[in-house]
């Protein structure tokens, strides 16, 4: 009889930390596997019992979604050997166009900088300008240390790759001024005040708290988009995927080309100004 226990998840949950899996990815996996676990109500798990959690979360979550949590289910299945509960995610057809309404503009990336200054939140306004101008991942926001800003470059490893990260010299002027106003002599930068380094969800909180003072849409505002913001204004004016990708820390420059995906009405005006039509 195959049934999830709470002993079963944490030998699961070691095991990605064996893998070197990140903190977000163990934190997420093992998320997924609970709520599936309390669906259950201790049933055994069956293949036709996955199949209607699959049927329940299509009702309920976009495909994306879907096929993240099913993905997490899979490979708990896989490290159980329970290969038969496994079931297949969903196909979903390549997207051509970023959502509009899900996209942060730099107009907004400017009006949300104002309103923390509003709030005189220093350490959100800088850190705002960190992942924009840096591109770095959240998780990565505590590798920009005292010895970061002082030599310009933050050395990363993520995942278990090792890349280096360039600072602009003007946020490094920025940051050092941050640095000796708030009496940081080392480690992280951007800490909370216990001084361990800010996680996502304390930065998400800060930023929903100014959406209402910038005017800008909470369906826009979260740290990733910070950096989809620098990469999209990377590749428009470089227009150099590869390299951008080396910044990003990307594997693949498909992963990339997501970062870099135009909505629809940047679309249409380029094609608009290609003078191919005569009336």
């Amino acid at each position: 009889m195959k049934k999830i226990t709470n002993e079963l998840i944490q030998n699961f949950k070691t095991y990605l930390v064996e893998e070197e899996k990140s903190d977000s990815t163990i934190e997420k996996y093992i998320r997924d596997i609970t709520v599936f676990m309390n669906w259950l109500e201790n049933d055994e798990i069956t293949k036709c019992r996955v199949l209607e959690y699959k049927k329940e979360l299509m009702d309920n979550y976009a495909s994306t979604s879907v096929n993240s949590i099913l993905s997490s289910l899979n490979s708990f299945f896989a490290y159980n050997e329970w290969h038969d509960c496994k079931v297949k995610t969903l196909k979903i057809q390549k997207q051509i166009f970023a959502n509009k309404d899900k996209e942060l503009t730099k107009a907004e990336y400017e009006r949300l900088l104002k309103a923390a200054q509003s709030k005189n939140n220093k350490r959100l306004y800088y850190l705002m300008q960190t992942i924009c101008s840096s591109g770095l991942r959240v998780s990565e926001l505590k590798y920009v240390d005292v010895n970061a800003v002082r030599s310009g470059q933050a050395l990363i490893n993520c995942k278990g790759k090792m890349r280096i990260v360039l600072l602009p010299k003007e946020l490094c002027k920025m940051l050092k001024g941050y640095i000796k106003e708030q009496g940081i002599k080392e480690g992280p930068v951007f800490v909370s005040r216990n001084g361990k380094p800010l996680d996502r969800s304390n930065i998400w909180k800060m930023l929903k708290g100014l959406c209402e003072n910038a005017g800008v849409s909470k369906d826009k505002v979260f740290p990733h988009n910070l950096r989809h913001l620098f990469a999209r204004t990377y590749y428009s004016l470089q227009k150099d995927i590869v390299r951008l990708a080396d910044i990003l820390g990307h594997s693949s420059v498909n992963t990339t080309r997501i970062y870099t995906m135009e909505s629809g009405t940047v679309h249409r005006m380029h094609i608009e100004k290609l003078g191919l039509l005569r009336c």
